[in-house]
């Protein structure tokens, strides 16, 4: 994809091509062809050799370097044209040393997944990133980072278009005229006094325009709600800057100014009647979040502090 990219108005040949790369001419077609599918216009064939005739909107680390200059996620970006899941390599990466601030890009995933094991549907219109952090936090505490991960992804959503009000629900997930269209999951890897890394993974619905049948009514993207085209590039470019302020906030900062914060910002904290899935079910009214972060609900037979267990609204 560089090559082309360098020589964009050259038409270069698959030999020139396989030889710069020190490949075989078969696997330049077989990655022009990997390209096509996903949508990047590269005119020619075998025969006559490939041109790139238009820019394309991928999540390349070249095009996204620059736009996200003094971040801790400048030099650690690692693109996959598709993955089984970003976040698995990226937990495979951070086991194995990978430095703070790597991030793993996706044009689409596999086998993407969200809280609970949830699969996460990931076309490749949306943006998957997973990112390595090792904050200096004890493991009781890591939910402190989910919150402000939604705090940097809702800045970075308004920043985009400032029309667009997204909600922050508890824990994890961002909706638009209440439908889910950003997920978020940490995973933590910990001994009992402090953590050794997180890998948060980020799934944003950008420019999607159906869903499968069973996701209709509770999934949505930024284009379906607004009828607009996005610049996934763009996005994911504020995003990463959002997420380095949030990170640098949470580390120098009080964590009771990101509990505030998010209970400012979320319709749902507070005052919504909800249905907790976890020992065996109840409901009842939300009432803020506790010093830890976590969703108190009030219910019948009193005050239940929510854990583990997924959260719909009703």
């Amino acid at each position: 994809m560089q090559l082309l990219t360098n020589h964009a108005t050259v038409i270069l040949s698959g030999t020139k091509l396989a030889a710069e790369l020190g490949v075989r001419p078969s696997a330049v077609w077989h990655s022009v062809e990997q390209l096509r599918a996903l949508g990047v216009a590269i005119a020619g064939h075998r025969g006559t050799g490939y041109r790139l005739q238009a820019m394309p909107e991928l999540l390349l680390p070249e095009m996204l370097a620059p736009l996200i200059q003094g971040t801790i996620f400048r030099d650690h970006l690692h693109h996959y044209y598709n993955v089984g899941s970003t976040s698995t390599v990226a937990m495979e990466a951070a086991s194995h040393g990978a430095p703070e601030g790597s991030v793993f890009l996706a044009e689409q995933q596999s086998a993407g997944r969200g809280r609970g094991g949830h699969p996460w549907h990931s076309p490749r219109s949306g943006i998957y990133c997973s990112l390595v952090l090792r904050p200096t936090l004890p493991p009781a505490d890591v939910l402190l980072l989910a919150l402000a991960v939604g705090l940097a992804v809702q800045a970075a959503v308004k920043e985009l278009d400032p029309a667009l009000s997204p909600d922050l629900k508890w824990p994890n997930d961002l909706l638009l005229d209440g439908k889910k269209f950003c997920g978020i999951l940490a995973e933590m890897n910990a001994e009992p006094t402090h953590v050794r890394h997180v890998v948060v993974g980020i799934g944003v619905n950008v420019n999607q325009t159906s869903f499968p049948h069973d996701l209709e009514a509770s999934a949505t993207s930024l284009r379906m709600a607004t009828g607009k085209e996005y610049s996934r590039l763009t996005l994911c470019a504020a995003l990463l800057k959002s997420l380095d302020r949030e990170y640098r906030s949470l580390r120098n900062n009080p964590h009771d100014a990101i509990l505030r914060r998010f209970a400012e910002r979320s319709s749902t904290v507070r005052g919504v009647r909800v249905r907790v899935e976890e020992n065996g079910g109840y409901q009842g009214m939300t009432e803020g979040l506790d010093a830890r972060g976590f969703l108190q609900v009030r219910t019948q037979q009193g005050l239940r502090t929510v854990l583990t267990g997924t959260v719909r609204l009703e």
